[in-house]
C-alpha cells in the first residue's frame, strides 16, 4: 500500500494549485510554510500584478480560498492561516 501524503504538503500544494490557475504569471507563484504555536501559516508569494487578482474584489477570493483551506485542515487534525507576502 503506497503511503498516504501528509496533511501539510497536500494542503499546501492545494494553495499553490489554486493561486497558478488564478495568476497572469504561474510561475511566480511560491508558497511557504511556517508554524507558529499550533497553526500552520502559509505564505503566498506573486507577482506584483496577481496579488489583486488573488485577492479579488472587497476579498472575496481570497477569503473563500481561506475557506477552502480550513474546510481541508479540518478534516485532517491541524490549524491553519494563509497570507499574502
Amino acid at each position: 500500500m503506497a503511503s498516504e501524503p501528509t496533511p501539510i504538503s497536500t494542503l499546501s500544494e492545494f494553495v499553490g494549485v489554486v493561486a497558478r490557475m488564478l495568476a497572469r504569471s504561474p510561475d511566480d507563484v511560491q508558497v511557504t510554510e511556517t508554524v507558529e504555536d499550533d497553526t500552520i501559516v502559509y505564505k503566498l508569494h506573486l507577482a506584483p500584478d496577481d496579488v489583486g487578482r488573488v485577492i479579488g474584489r472587497e476579498g472575496r477570493v481570497i477569503r473563500a480560498i481561506r475557506s477552502l483551506l480550513r474546510a481541508a485542515a479540518v478534516r485532517q487534525g491541524v490549524r491553519v492561516g494563509l497570507e499574502i507576502d
